[in-house]
């Protein structure tokens, strides 16, 4: 799948009232090379500014559009799904 923030510039406009955001194995890597590049999740082995970045944008334009934002994080995209939700709430905080 194309990043965030160009599957977002495919769509003019939203008309759900949410948005729904799920955060999966870095781009261009496979789900095996994923999971042994994370074990044994237990911290953050490779942030994805990127992502983070799109995801924190992504959730800004929801909220100032009054939509709901749901971010999903799998495991397998920074190490350690806690970690990641936690760094993005600092971002949307800061």
């Amino acid at each position: 799948m194309p990043p965030l923030a160009e599957q977002q510039k495919r769509k003019d406009t939203f008309t759900a009232p949410l948005t729904v955001l799920r955060l999966l194995t870095p781009l261009k890597i496979f789900y095996e090379a994923a999971k042994k590049r994370v074990e044994p999740y237990n911290k953050i082995v490779g942030e994805l500014p990127e992502i983070r970045r799109d995801t924190v944008n992504l959730v800004k334009q929801a909220v100032a559009d009054n939509r709901r934002a749901y971010v999903l994080v799998n495991k397998h995209a920074e190490g350690i799904a806690p970690l990641t939700v936690e760094a993005l709430v600092d971002q949307l905080r800061a």
